[in-house]
Order: structure tokens, then sequence, then C-alpha cells
């Protein structure tokens, strides 16, 4: 707002600021405040992307802070602790409850471990906490012991001074009272709160692994975060709002990769009437599950239906049922006959090859109806749409799962979309809007183009030709190979880099691109930093199946005030290994990008919000000291 006599809009808008600031006095104490937060360290973020419904793998990694809790601790105790007792205080931080059970039952629970250990836990929450304001210390606190923490958190250094002596009496009280175990356990939440400001998940909650929901149950209990929706993501999104293609998908998915467990334990969609059809319609001697053989059938009927209707998706050459020949035992493909790997087709009918039988009708409807139904996962999709979006910028840095993508020119591809053509940045932002539009009404157009979202040729959260298809019928690999879109093969170069970030209002050497969806083969000695620094691949493969693709098991970005590195992880044994012999997840640190100057809250986007909220905070000075406005005593 400016700073000039104000118009009658900003005396509007001001005379509401006023009811919140009434004085000279309460605005200029809080331009006071405003400003010391401006220079607070910038708060660390973290970035992680395809986890895949590796729950417990996550979970860790949420728990040691991708490793940053082994480091404090490192820097804290280095000269006081060896590297096992280091270990058994990381331990006790991750997982409190379950370490306490086994140090009661070993009877190492005396009043002098609780105090060594509490003191412990103190001077590494205080260390943590120099990055906030004691306000946002306060709020992160648990409730129960907001207060006590707050007092021993703002101890004095010196030993023998009263100060010390009133907070050692504290930590006497609270052993005393038999209330150590949970205080030792809301100080180690505490700390990997503050251990990590914001997380952004970068796309792929769901698919491959068991447990996407308990993923999403725990970041539906994390202090600040976002989410990247990657097509693994909208996929589910589109079944749970009603898109049939998309039911059929996410059910094929979980049948490949033998998760049923999401399916039926977590969501309650019971897959009972599938597996009575298919096992009365399909054969189950040709080394094909007759599950899977009937939700691929009717998958590809609904895909080709799709199709048809949208001939702007420029898919035809996904229709290949039609092609089909059981008899023979082959499909022809652009004009090349291949092998089956099976000849059980009883339900396709070669004049109306992408009609649903009767039997497959009621199978679908049944389905659709369960995923719409589902409270549970609902509440989920609810979340997804509440803290995600197809891309985002922030601080500097563009996130998004897929790709942009682009003609083998490296300019933005133009795609037709509902009769209007979109390329780059609105492009990305129309598939944002139909995301929504298809959750909000359940509009036809608009579920299809989750479908399209999922695995469209063009689609920004898949980027390639997907070949399910093959993939499941084919025994050939080379049928196998998709089809990239030109964005990944032009990554590497920073000109391709620079021109995406500036599509998105982002410009110069701190900008970078965040990207999911593509594992990297670190063990081949791919790099996950592209484009001299200016795009970061942090696909590492969570999934377990891409371990032996990648070499490790997942990457987190960290961007704190000091600069950018990247945290490559490797496999995680079992909750139980780290409760017995403190096995951690390793993880090997790159640091590729050093700020001359640490960063503060100034530097980022939340600086400037406050930086608006001085300059209205000043104007509102202005109009009291004008006589414009009138100064009124708070109440």
């Amino acid at each position: 707002m400016s700073l000039n006599t104000p118009n009658s809009q900003e005396l509007k808008y001001l005379s509401l600021l006023s009811a919140q600031f009434p004085t000279c006095q309460a605005a200029y104490t809080e331009i006071i405040n405003l400003e010391a937060i401006l220079n607070l360290p910038k708060g660390t973020e973290h970035f992680m992307s395809d986890v895949h419904g590796e729950y417990e793998a996550f979970e860790h990694i949420l728990n040691n802070c991708s490793g940053v809790i082994r480091e404090r601790v490192a820097a804290t105790f280095r000269h006081e602790l060896t590297t096992t007792e280091q270990a058994d205080l990381c331990t006790l931080i991750y997982y409190p409850n379950e370490r306490l059970r086994q140090v009661r039952a070993s009877g190492q629970d005396t009043p002098a471990w609780y105090s060594q250990t509490l003191l412990q836990l103190i001077r590494l929450a205080r260390f943590l906490s120099e990055s906030y304001t004691r306000s946002k210390v306060r709020k992160a606190m648990p409730v129960a012991y907001a207060y006590i923490i707050d007092e021993l958190l703002h101890a004095s250094d010196g030993a023998a001074s009263d100060r010390h002596a009133y907070h050692v009496s504290i930590i006497d009280s609270i052993i005393e009272t038999g209330s150590a175990g949970d205080f030792i356990c809301s100080i180690a939440s505490l700390i990997k709160r503050l251990a990590v400001d914001h997380l952004h998940i970068v796309g792929d909650i769901f698919d491959r692994g068991p447990h996407a929901d308990r993923i999403i149950d725990r970041l539906m209990g994390y202090h600040s975060l976002d989410i990247q929706w990657g097509n693994h993501d909208v996929c589910w999104m589109g079944a749970a709002a009603g898109s049939a293609a998309c039911v059929a998908a996410v059910v094929r998915n979980n049948v490949h990769y033998r998760t049923l467990e999401v399916l039926e334990s977590a969501y309650g969609i019971s897959l009972r009437q599938l597996a009575v059809f298919a096992g009365a319609t399909y054969k189950a001697d040709d080394g094909m599950n007759p599950c899977e053989k009937a939700i691929s059938v009717i998958l590809f009927k609904l895909e080709g239906q799709l199709v048809k209707r949208h001939p702007e998706f420029d898919m035809d050459d996904r229709l290949l049922l039609d092609h089909v020949d059981p008899d023979l035992g082959v499909v022809k493909i652009a004009g090349v006959d291949h092998a089956l790997a099976t000849c059980d087709f009883p339900t396709l009918d070669p004049t109306r090859p992408y009609e649903l039988s009767p039997e497959e009708k009621v199978v679908l409807d049944g389905l659709v109806t369960s995923f719409r139904e589902s409270e549970r996962l609902h509440a989920h999709i609810d979340f997804l749409y509440e803290h995600g979006s197809i891309y985002l910028v922030h601080n500097g840095n563009l996130l998004f799962h897929g790709c942009v993508p682009l003609t083998d020119h490296g300019s933005f591809r133009s795609v037709s979309c509902s009769g209007q053509r979109y390329a780059g940045r609105s492009y990305l932002d129309f598939a944002d809007r139909v995301c929504r539009r298809a959750w909000q009404g359940s509009d036809p157009d608009a579920l299809d183009w989750m479908w399209y979202l999922w695995c469209g040729r063009y689609s920004p959260l898949c980027g390639r030709v997907v070949k399910t298809f093959e993939r499941t019928y084919l025994t050939d690999e080379k049928t196998w190979v998709e089809a990239e879109d030109p964005y990944y093969q032009l990554l590497e170069s920073p000109g391709t880099c620079e021109r995406i970030l500036a599509e998105f209002g982002l410009a110069g050497p701190a900008c970078h691109i965040v990207n999911g969806h593509m594992p990297v083969r670190a063990a081949q000695g791919e790099s996950p930093i592209k484009a001299d620094g200016r795009l970061i691949v942090i696909d590492g493969g969570f999934c377990k199946a891409y371990h032996k693709t990648t070499g490790i098991a997942g990457y987190t970005l960290i961007a704190d005030p000091t600069g950018m590195r990247i945290k490559a992880h490797r496999p995680f044994e079992s909750v139980r290994a780290a409760l017995e012999s403190n096995a951690d997840i390793v993880s090997e640190s790159d640091q590729f990008e050093t700020y001359e100057r640490p960063l503060t809250i100034a530097d980022t986007d939340t600086g400037d919000a406050i930086n608006a909220q001085i300059a209205d905070l000043q104007t509102l000075l202005g109009a009291y000291r004008s006589g414009e406005l009138t100064e009124h005593a708070e109440a």
C-alpha cells in the first residue's frame, strides 16, 4: 500500500486494520515484532517424492528428519557422548514410546537415567529452538507441558546460578511425580517438530507399496506441508471422484503389485465380486492371475471408450483390443504381429471390442460405488485437495512431479484442452482446475481428464506413452519401452530449465526446479543434480521394487539457511532393528549449493508477506499521525 495520502478504498482497508491495531503504539509495536522476525534464520525445508506406500521407511525418515536429528545430536554432544550413546539418544527421539518400554523392561529407568536423559533432550531442543520466535516454539509444544518446557528451554548456562537450580528442581519434580516418560515423549516430539519447519511431498504417495493410507494419516498430523500431485495420486483422486477408468486402473495396479490390503482393509473396497467373476470366467492355468486378466480387460475397454470420446487426446495408437486375435495368439501393433502371453479373452467381442459385457458392467458398477462411498478414502482425498496442487512456486523453487511438456525443439507444447489450447504454465493451471472440477462436481469431461492426467500422452504428471497393455500381455520387453516427452532429454540443458523457470516467474541462480517421477540410477553413476544445479530430481526409489534400479532408497532435498543439499538414503531395515540395534537409515549428504550468507526469513516468501504487512502498518501510522484516522483505546 502506498505511503502517500490514502484514497477512499485504502482508508476503508485501514479502518478495518485499525480494529486490530487501534493506536500508534499498537502499530509500531507490531512493526518492531515483524522486523525482528525478518532477521530470524530461514526455516529448514525438506523435499521428498515418490514414497509409493512405503510407510515404515517414510515414517522413519520423518522421525529422524532425514538424518538431521543425528547430525544435531553429534554437533551438540560430540565431546560428551560416545557414538553408541549418541545412537541411543537418537533412537529414543525417533521412537520414544517403544524405547522407553525397553528401558523399563531392562531396569535402566533409574532417576539418574531420567535426569541425564531429560537434560540432554532439553539441550537439544534449546539448540533447535534458537531459529524460531519464542511464540512459535510455544505453539509447537504439547499443551500439557507447554509452561514447563518453556521454562526449561530458557535455562541459564551457569551451573551455580539460582536459575539453574530452579530448572534442576523442575526436572527432579518431573521424575518424582512419575511423569518423566510422558515428558520425554513430549520433548522428543518437539525436537522433531523444530528440526524441520516445512515439508514438501512432490508427488506419488499411492501405489506399489502397501500402506499409502498410513502415510496420509501421518501427513494429516504433520505441522506444515504441501503436496504436488503425482500421476498415481491423481488416478486415486479420479477413482474417488467416480471415474470408472481410474477405478479400473487403481484396482489393476493393486492386483498387479499384490497390495490388496490398501483397498480392502484400509478403504473397505471389496474385491469379492471381481474375484468371483474372474474365477468363473477366466482360466488359471497359463501363469496369469484371473483377477488381473479380468480387471485388465475391463480397463482397456474403458480406456478405448474414453479415447474415442476424446480425439483431441491423440491416443488412437492405444486402441489395441480390436487388434487382438485370441485364436492366433497375437496382437497387431503398428502393423507387426506380437505373440500374446495369454489367449484367454472370453469377454472380448471382436465386433464390439470396447463394449463391457453385462457381467463386467455389474462388477465395475460395484467397484465405482465402493470407491465413491469409502469415507476414509474421501477424507484422504479431501486432504490431498486441500494441501495439494499440480505445481507450486515457493521460495524461489518450482516444484512439480512430472514435467512441463515440450516439443523436440524445447518450446512449450500446445495441448488441446476442452476446446482451447494451452502450453507451459497455462496448461498446468488448466490441469489444476480440471482436477478440482472433477472433485467438486463429478463433471464427466473432468473425470475423463483425470484418467488422461494419469497416463495421457502429454500429461504433465506422466510425460510418457504408457505401455500398460504391452506390459500386461506381451513377453517381448522391447515392446514395453515407453517413449518420453522431450522434456526428459532436455532437462540437462541450463537454458531449457531457465526458460521453464521464467515461465513461472522465477529468474536468477538461486532458483531451481524440484522434480519427482524419474528414478535416478545412482548405482550407475547418475546424479540427481541436473543442468548445472538448476534442476534437482528427488525420486531416488523409496519403493522396494526400485531399489535395484536406483541403488538407493529415496532422496531428501534439504534447503536450510546455509544452502541446499541432497541426502541419498540407504534401505531401511525395520523399526524392530532400529530399536534393538539402533539401526538407522544411513544417508549420504551432498551439499551442492552454499549461500554467501545465511538466509533469513526476509529472503523468503514469508518475508515478502511480512514486508507487505509492515508497509500497511506504516501507512496506518501515517493515517493516525495525519488525523485521517483517529486512535481509539484498546479494548
